[in-house]
């Protein structure tokens, strides 16, 4: 069988870059081989810039890409939603065009895997083509404890048509929206429903969602009024978002999504339960909705597993992971690129699952190769 010899400015096999000396060697149906020491008079392929395995991208909206440049930024969250509830419906070609453009554009900068957000089963034809590995998320919400069951079934609908589609390149869970949408009833309905993992949920994004769980105040109680929603059966523990839901998934997997507003008791709080946690970062979006970033070195220093996200075309100008890291060193220039690398690659690709194929260079894996400098692309 043809193989390819690749030889880079250097190699990140997906937890360290190797050094200039390195060789990748790969099928010509892009399996992983080997990666050797470089001798001079090998016949290889050499390269401008860092080969690194295919990026995984831990949170997206691909259904929302019809909504590119429509949200005015900075508004926060609260007004943000709003503006995405009023706009998200559209014409059905419209909406399945620009998701077939998502995919290629995320394709081509190098994105292997996607963790995928989905309230109705429109992605699912373009997750068929099988382009790009996909875990759907099948996205539960109802903060009406009355509503719960009808919530849930319609969500375990929409769940099982994915389901259809699981194999190689595609599996799927059911999961909570947010604390801000998802009731006490419908999340531990959520919690108990079998063979469903991994979870995730939009995390402290902003600080109206701590507010309303601490004192039952904030941006949010407007939210409410304006959609007709009567939250009077909901009292405010008197805590933060995060130790009010995340017990009731306790021995599962969870990947917490945005954490903006997560501070160093909520981090502690997590790290002290039997659950394995994933903190997804999404800092274009994060500064598109609410103009803030996470603090990046608290998850750093408390040993937090990081993964990384682009979250959707609604809240994003691109969705590259790149872009995303580039993003992230414009504002912590002193985190090593190779944590970056490892965040968007093997770390994500933990945190689906998916680690015996995607997310590095080992041996028999399939990860995609991209090909990092000035003008960063997918060579494989």
């Amino acid at each position: 069988m043809k193989q390819f010899k690749l030889k880079g400015k250097d190699i990140f096999d997906g937890e360290r870059l190797l050094g200039p000396g390195k060789v990748l060697t790969t099928s010509a149906d892009g399996v992983i081989t080997e990666i050797t020491d470089y001798h001079p008079g090998d016949e290889v392929q050499e390269l401008d810039g860092i080969l690194c395995p295919g990026f995984v991208n831990t949170h997206c909206h691909l259904e929302l890409s019809h909504m590119k440049g429509v949200i005015a930024e900075k508004t926060g969250l609260p007004a943000f939603l709003t503006q995405v509830m009023q706009s998200r419906n559209a014409d059905d070609h419209l909406i399945r065009t620009a998701m077939a453009a998502a995919e290629q554009a995320m394709w081509e900068s190098g994105i292997a895997a996607v963790g995928d957000i989905s309230n109705s089963t429109v992605s699912l034809t373009q997750k068929q083509q099988q382009r790009l590995y996909y875990h759907t998320f099948v996205e539960c919400m109802g903060f009406v404890d009355a509503g719960a069951t009808a919530r849930y079934n319609y969500s375990m609908e929409v769940l099982r048509a994915f389901q259809a589609a699981n194999g190689p390149f595609h599996q799927s869970s059911i999961v909570p929206h947010a604390p801000y949408s998802v009731s006490k009833t419908l999340f531990g309905m959520l919690a108990e429903t079998p063979d469903n993992t991994p979870f995730s949920i939009h995390n402290q994004e902003c600080a109206a969602e701590n507010e309303l769980y601490t004192a039952k105040t904030g941006d949010f109680l407007q939210f409410y009024q304006q959609f007709g929603i009567d939250i009077s059966s909901f009292s405010a523990p008197g805590t933060n978002s995060l130790e009010a839901y995340l017990p009731v998934f306790s021995r599962n997997k969870i990947l917490l999504v945005h954490n903006t507003y997560s501070y160093a008791a909520d981090i502690r709080f997590v790290q002290q339960q039997p659950v394995e946690a994933w903190w997804c970062l999404c800092p274009q979006a994060n500064l598109y909705i609410e103009n803030r970033l996470p603090d990046i070195q608290l998850f750093r220093q408390s040993g937090c597993n990081i993964t990384l996200g682009t979250d959707s075309l609604a809240s994003n100008h691109q969705l590259s992971v790149w872009d995303e890291i580039k993003t992230i060193r414009a504002h912590y220039p002193d985190i090593p690129l190779e944590e970056m690398l490892r965040w968007a690659t093997a770390n994500g690709a933990r945190a689906l699952g998916i680690q015996d194929r995607y997310g590095s260079f080992r041996p028999g894996t399939t990860p995609g190769i991209v090909l990092i400098n000035h003008n960063s692309k997918r060579i494989i």
